[in-house]
Parts: C-alpha cells; structure tokens; sequence
C-alpha cells in the first residue's frame, strides 16, 4: 500500500490514468482476460468533423462510457467501437463560409479537386481535435478499429448497399417535390428541414367568384386549379372538372375545378389555389389527378418568365411589388397582418427552404425485397416486405426497444407519414454516386464502367445514406468478417432524441435490407443539455458550458457525474457550472474516504482482500461475534446499494444509479459509520472487524463508482494492493 496525497489533483493524474488504460489494452475485447465471455457492443454515434465537441456530445460520451464499463466489469467482452462522420453539407458549409469570409472566393472559384483538398484538410484537423477531447473525457473505446465515413472501407460498404438496392428496385431516380436550399444550391432530406413560427402577411385574394388566402403571393402566377372538399355545401354547384374564366395576376386564365379530400374546410375560406411545382401538399395533389406542374422560381429564388415584368427578380424583392400589383388589380380583398406562418429553415445552412421539382435519385420505402434470412422476427427468408413495413415490425415485435418508450409512439408515427427519401445531394464533399453515364444508358456499380464516354453522376449521396450503414460497416462488411459475426447486432444504440429518425430509424432500414437483421438491440434516447434556467445553450445568449473548459477546472469526473446524476432518459438536462462544482466536492469527498481507511488499515488485512470478492469478506467475518449495530446497519445497507445500483444499470436508470452511490457514499459511510468507526478502532476487539469492514466498503464503492467516475477511483484502486487494474475488476453482486 501506498499513501495517499493530501488531495486529489485530477489535472496530475488524469492523462497517466488513461495512457495506463491504453497501454494495457483493454479497451480492445480481443485482448481482456479469457474470462471476459458474452459480446457486449456499441458502436459511438460519429461526431461530426466540423469543429469541436459540445457538452452534448460530453453526455453522449459520458453514458456510453458508463454502460461499457458496467458490462466490462460483468465479465463481457465488450467492444465500444469509434468513430468520426464526414458530415457532408454542414462540413462543405462550414469550409464554404471560411473562404469566403478569408478570401471572398466560392468553391466555383477553386474547382472541385482543389476545393475538396481544402475541406479534407479541415475535416482532419477537426477529426484530431475530436479524438483528443473523446480521451480527455476518459471515453474507453477500441482505437484500434476507428472508423470515419468517408473512408475506404466505408467507400465500399456505401457503394455495395447502392448498387444493391438499385438492381432490388429500392433505389430510382425520378422527378418529384423536394426541399431545395437556394443558397447552398442542394437538396435537403425532409428530417433535415427545421420548422420555425415567424408572424406573416397573410393575403385574402380574389380569384373569379372565389376568396383564396396565401403568405406567399409570389408562387400565385401559374395557379389554374381551384380546389375544395367534396363535401363542402358552400361549393356543391362547382363539380370537379368544372372550368371557368378568372381574371388573374397577368390577366385572364381558365380556372379548372378540382374536388379533394385533404383540403381543410375550416381552414380560410374552405378553398384553395394549388401551386404543385413549390408545394408538397400541392404536389401529391398534382400527382392524385394527374395535373399539369409549372415552375414559377428558379433553382437560385428568382421568378422565371411566366412572372412576366417580375421575371429574373428575387423572390423576396418581389413581394411587396406583386402584392401592389394584386392592389391595383382589385384583386387583394383584405390582409391579416398577425397571422403566424411554420417556415421551413435548413437546419444544416439556416437558408429558407423553397419546395421544387427535381430529379433525383430516391430510396422506395414502399417497394418490396426479399428477406435474406430468417433474423427478422415474424419474418422468414425470401418473404417480401416493404422497408416501411420492416421499420415497423422490428420495433413492435419487441426485436428492438426504445428507451423511454414514450418515443416508440413517436417513431410509429413517423413511420405512418414516411415519404421515399432523396439521397442525392448537389453539394462536392461526400459520397460520390456510383453512377455512370453514356448517353441515355445508366450504369450502377462498384467500380467505374469500362471506357472514357461514361461519365459519373455529380452529385454525393446523402450523409445518412453512409451513416446508416454504420453498424455493419464498421464491423467490415460487405466482407464476412469475424467481427461482423461476432459483434452484430450490436447492444446497445445511446444518442439524442432529436435523430430519431435522422439516424436511428435509417440505421433500422439499412440493416434490415442488408442484412434482414435489427442494427441494435435497444436505443437509449438521452435529452438535450440546457442551461440552468432550461434555456437553449447558444453562443448569443453566452450561456455555453465548454466541456474541456470546466475539466480543467474540475476535473474529468466532476463533470461526466453532473452529466449522468439528473439525466433521466429522454428528458433534457438543466446544467449550471455550479452541479460540475459540487461533484468535484464529491470526488474529494471519496479521496478523504480512501485516505481515511487506508491510514487505519494494517497491510496484513489488505493483502488479503485481492480484489475483495463476497466469499473472501465473508469468509474474514464468519463466526465473528463482535460485530457491532453500526457494522451490521452499513453492511445490510451496502448490500441494498450494490443490489440497486446493478438493478438501474440493468434497466437504463443511470441517473438513479448514480443518486444511490452517491447518498450511499456520502451520508451512509462518510457521515455515519466513519464517525462510529472512530471510537471502535480505538478498542482492541473491534479493530480488526472494523479495517475489514472499512477496507471492503472502500473497494465496493470504487467499483460501482468505477463507471461513472474512473480517473478518481483507478487512481485510488492504484494504492491498494490489487493485480490489476479497477476497468477489469469484477463488479460485486449483493
């Protein structure tokens, strides 16, 4: 035994603890001991290489870090496997912004190739700063099989799953409605559209002996179609098919009636003008009776020829003039000035969202494949299903869990009202499609076709395309490999409830095609970290809490413990420097403990406490009848808190978990039994009971602090007379 500092500084220990950890290797299940049995997997959510993390990615770190401790110290053999995502339109983004504001250059003015050397460049720094943080924050992940998006395994898996949905008729390219962002001319998947509430005009126009309302007066010249319910009885004269002539914004059209069910009668005036070419709900209205489409803006959020004296003219310049317009026209009846408007913002780029007709290339969600083999519950080989169907079952088969279960309702519904997804994107970084062209032939493969006349597609695929894949991908397929076999499907899925469908609903359809085989077992859906007040951190509000910012001042442990100690699933975390604070009181708290015990604890009963197995203590306090009330009350008591703490961990209540340590910690051992223990070690018969008592305590405590605090307790762990170290010592059972 060695003594122990005064104090514990976590700022001389931390790195030593860790490059320990690596240097023992442990972190890769191929090289535990040969007790460790029963795969245990997590493959980390890949942080996105466009910067640095935030205190959200601490807490995602954080509980995967907790759940692959637990279960290494359970005797699995267990693989967190890492890695980063080229994140393509926010990366490409973040890169475009740069020059421009350095240099007042556009990528245009680079050229693909030279433009994409600058954003490698960035993505590598950006990947190296992410790497260190994930070690500072003690993460205890296999670096040995790191994995980025973007790279050739991953290139691979990527085109495999393409060519392999196209030839399956799951993958098509076609012409339909998708969310354009003018500004950074690409389209964007309809998960990654963010709706925001903003108060706008809203117009009550005249159109023949109709009253129609709009906020967007601008998208009004090509409308020829009046639609209404079937069942509205202030319009049953008009049937549908019925035309008449209007007076509109460029002069006379023929109106042509239209009867529809999924127009809202109390909506307005029950009826409405369609716009097919910059609507989706006017679009599946085109599509449902076969109705002519115009482009009204182009592709940069200009009016094109049919706006006539408007043409060539920004969209939002051109507002107010065509409003004067329809004013002059008699034709504005009335404007509500505070009506409140949901717009569509990029959530990647912050630009408006302007609906247009485009062709790209889609994943058919209602086309079926052949099930692969018999792993999908309910589902046996060669059975056909539909990807949508597939998203579905697995969930409500009880193959995968969702944690809490409140988001199950959520992703049904999801699932219900799930278009095809568009996976091609107008931007240089990412996935490049794996097709070629030759003239009006198409050619879709691994490699390129053979001969200088094809030419590639150049548009990338979607960042989720490749990020679904990641379960498998990582583990080498399309190859068999015996990690593959081994490791998949993995255990647990832990990330934050806002990619439910992003990522974890495209993981569920990827794995499900590829493999007919679920991604995961459970998804463990943590909140957002909030100020706190439960405000949103933002940099204007100046209210960010920078995660290697208070690890510096606290320590690692402080705060991955403030992270965890309220965080139910699901809900979204109150953060205030001041918790992070009070956990690093905590973690001096357990030091004083640690130095408490081993200063009243003679080497002859340490040395037979090698790892402090129940049978051992036992066997130390069998037939002793010196026990005192205090001894009996904080053993009975110890029991209770292993038993519950094993019990938490085991239905993902970490925050409980960590509450029953910590009160047990705290006011059951420091606050009670040290304090009786005092005056018992200074009697002859009760010394020895006592050490042992105290000794065990301690070392139970470490274990099951072990997880969520691991600098602090493998540095104790270190003073004590054990084999090894803490990360592959047994977790005590009750």
């Amino acid at each position: 035994m060695t003594e122990l500092p005064k104090t514990y500084d976590a700022s001389k220990v931390e790195s030593k603890i860790y490059k320990r950890w690596l240097d023992s290797g442990y972190f890769n299940p191929d090289k535990l001991p040969k007790d460790h049995k029963d795969h245990y997997t997590i493959s980390m959510p890949p942080p996105n290489v466009t910067g640095t993390l935030h205190i959200g990615h601490a807490l995602g770190a954080t509980i995967q870090d907790v759940l692959i401790r637990f279960a290494r110290m359970q005797g699995k053999k267990t693989l967190w496997l890492p890695g980063t995502d080229h994140a393509a339109i926010a990366t490409q983004s973040k890169v475009e912004k740069e020059i421009y504001k350095k240099e007042k250059k556009t990528r245009h003015d680079y050229g693909r190739e030279e433009f994409l050397k600058l954003v490698e460049k960035f993505a590598q720094e950006s990947h190296d700063t992410i790497i260190e943080q994930l070690k500072r924050m003690g993460t205890s992940c296999d670096w040995s099989r790191e994995a980025y998006t973007l790279d050739e395994q991953r290139t691979l898996a990527v085109r495999t799953a393409f060519k392999n949905m196209y030839e399956d008729g799951l993958i098509y390219r076609g012409s339909r409605i998708v969310n354009w962002d003018p500004r950074l001319a690409t389209t964007v998947s309809d998960d990654e559209v963010e709706w925001e509430e903003r108060k706008t005009p809203f117009y009550y126009i005249k159109y023949g002996p109709f009253t129609i309302g709009t906020a967007r007066p601008e998208t009004k010249f090509g409308d020829k179609y009046v639609v209404m319910h079937p069942d509205d009885k202030r319009y049953k004269k008009y049937k549908h098919g019925d035309q008449l002539p209007v007076e509109w914004i460029n002069g006379k059209i023929t109106a042509t009636v239209i009867k529809d069910k999924t127009v809202d009668m109390e909506f307005g005036t029950g009826v409405m003008t369609i716009t097919p070419w910059h609507d989706k709900t006017d679009f599946d209205i085109a599509e449902r009776h076969n109705l002519d489409k115009k482009q009204i803006i182009d592709y940069k959020g200009k009016l094109l020829s049919i706006a006539q004296e408007f043409a060539g003219i920004h969209i939002k310049k051109a507002h107010p003039m065509i409003v004067e317009k329809l004013k002059e026209k008699g034709l504005l009846k009335k404007i509500d000035e505070n009506y409140v408007n949901r717009v569509a913002i990029n959530s990647r780029g912050g630009e408006l969202i302007e609906p247009q007709i485009k062709k790209q290339w889609f994943v058919n969600v209602n086309a079926k494949f052949k099930a692969k083999n018999d792993k999908l519950k309910g589902i046996i080989k060669g059975q056909e299903i539909t990807l949508k169907d597939l998203m579905k079952n697995v969930v409500a088969s009880g193959q995968i869990k969702i944690t809490p279960d409140r988001f199950t309702k959520i992703y049904y519904h999801w699932i219900d009202n799930l278009r095809d997804w568009c996976i091609s994107r107008q931007i240089w970084y990412g996935h490049r499609m794996p097709v070629w062209y030759k003239g009006k032939q198409t050619y879709v493969g691994i490699e390129p076709p053979e001969g200088d006349e094809w030419k590639q597609d150049p548009d990338t695929l979607d960042t989720w395309f490749s990020s679904g894949l990641w379960t498998f991908s990582t583990l080498g397929w399309p190859n068999n490999t015996s990690d593959l076999k081994t490791y998949h499907p993995t255990n647990v899925m832990e990330t934050g409830y806002d990619i439910l469908f992003f990522w974890i609903a495209r993981m569920i359809l990827m794995s499900g095609y590829n493999l007919s085989d679920i991604p995961f077992k459970d998804v463990y859906m943590h909140g957002l970290v909030r100020d706190k007040d439960r405000q949103k951190m933002s940099k204007s509000k100046g209210n960010i809490i920078d995660p290697l910012g208070v690890i510096d001042l606290y320590g690692t442990d402080a705060l991955r413990m403030a992270l965890v100690f309220s965080t139910a699933a699901g809900n979204d975390i109150p953060l205030a420097e001041e918790k992070i604070k009070g956990m690093k009181h905590f973690a001096n708290k357990l030091w004083n403990i640690a130095r408490f015990v081993l200063t009243n604890t003679p080497s002859v009963i340490l040395d037979a406490t090698p790892d402090d197995s129940e049978s051992n203590f036992d066997s130390r306090l069998r037939g002793n009848n010196k026990l005192t009330a205090a001894d009996k009350d904080i053993l009975q008591k110890l029991k209770l808190t292993i038993k519950k703490v094993t019990e938490n961990f085991e239905k993902f209540r970490l925050h409980e978990a960590a509450q029953e340590i910590y009160q047990f910690t705290w006011h059951e051992l420091a606050d009670k039994y040290l304090e009786a223990s005092k005056e018992q070690l200074k009697d002859e018969k009760l010394r020895e009971p006592t050490q042992t008592i105290l000794l065990h305590c301690l070392i139970v405590i470490l274990k099951l602090l072990h997880p969520f605090m691991p600098f602090v307790t493998e540095e104790i762990w270190s003073h004590l007379n054990q084999k090894d170290l803490l990360i592959i010592s047994k977790w005590p059972t009750p």
